[in-house]
């Protein structure tokens, strides 16, 4: 790996430390874990509902409606 590569790869990783930092410790940091929490709980609920629905419509479809 020649020099400019290293120096790339060695930069974006303390940029990406720096910005890990500023995410946990700086202002709105809170906010932010707030809206990360939110965030997965929404994504939870969306797949849970989604399953549901998928295995609902699998099940009526499958299911006899032969009514006689």
């Amino acid at each position: 790996m020649n020099f400019t590569a290293r120096a790339k790869d060695e930069i974006e990783h303390r940029i990406n430390d720096i910005e890990d930092f500023i995410n946990s410790k700086g202002l709105g940091s809170g906010y932010l874990t707030k809206a990360k929490k939110t965030q997965r709980n929404v994504n939870v609920a969306l797949f849970a509902v989604g399953a549901i629905a998928i295995l609902g419509a699998t099940i009526w479809a499958l299911s006899d409606n032969d009514y006689d």
